[in-house]
């Protein structure tokens, strides 16, 4: 009888000390969704910053190559183009 009161024991043991493990690998797992979330957050600010910064970048090329930079002129050329024709198409809609 003692044995099995010695196993029972054991075993209760054992079971605590998994219930603790489980604990704290559940606070460990919110923790680490918590901070999955806040990563993610980041890298959208991040993604979006980088979009505008992209675009500003464009931008500024585009100015400096119309303040007479030779380095861009093709690129301000295109885009030129590209403004003309969305302004064509939109004069276009407008008469119909």
């Amino acid at each position: 009888m003692s044995e099995i009161a010695e196993i029972i024991d054991t075993l209760e043991a054992r079971l605590q000390k998994l219930l603790t493990k489980l604990e704290s690998l559940e606070k460990s797992a919110e923790g680490l969704k918590q901070e999955l979330k806040q990563a993610t957050v980041t890298i959208e600010d991040q993604s979006r910053e980088i979009e505008t910064l992209k675009s500003q970048h464009d931008t500024l090329r585009i100015a400096n190559s119309l303040l007479g930079s030779d380095e861009n002129k093709r690129d301000t050329k295109l885009k030129i183009n590209s403004l003309i024709r969305e302004i064509d198409y939109c004069i276009a809609q407008l008469s119909d």
